[in-house]
């Protein structure tokens, strides 16, 4: 039978200003390793460490700008638009104008391997 998840856990955020993430499916609220969705929910001005991460990460904006930085150079991912970036590669992401987005991961977000940078 379908598992219904009544709502998500707050989780918190690292980063420059209080960032809002839902986790909705992932290792905090459904005990989940193998893929996390999470809304998240970010004011202008947020920006978060770079890091290189060792799950793929698929995200989604809802509304506003989300600022993708990598080595390769810089993405603005807005509202209907979505970006993958893929495990092992850097990047950091920020809200220069705020967003709310959903963010996707294989496998499952984990502080232990999110890998940020010191």
């Amino acid at each position: 039978m379908p598992r219904l998840i009544e709502g998500p856990t707050v989780v918190a955020a690292v980063g420059t200003k209080p960032k809002r993430i839902e986790e909705f499916v992932g290792r905090v609220n459904t005990a989940t390793a193998g893929v996390s969705i999470a809304r998240m929910t970010s004011p202008a001005g947020w920006v978060e460490p770079g890091q290189r991460p060792a799950f793929d990460e698929y995200t989604l904006v809802l509304e506003g700008c989300l600022r993708v930085e990598s080595e390769a150079g810089v993405l603005d991912v807005r509202a209907g638009q979505a970006v993958h970036a893929a495990a092992g590669e850097w990047v950091r992401y920020s809200t220069p104008e705020g967003a709310s987005y959903v963010a996707v991961c294989l496998p499952a977000f984990s502080p232990d391997t999110v890998h940020r940078d010191a």
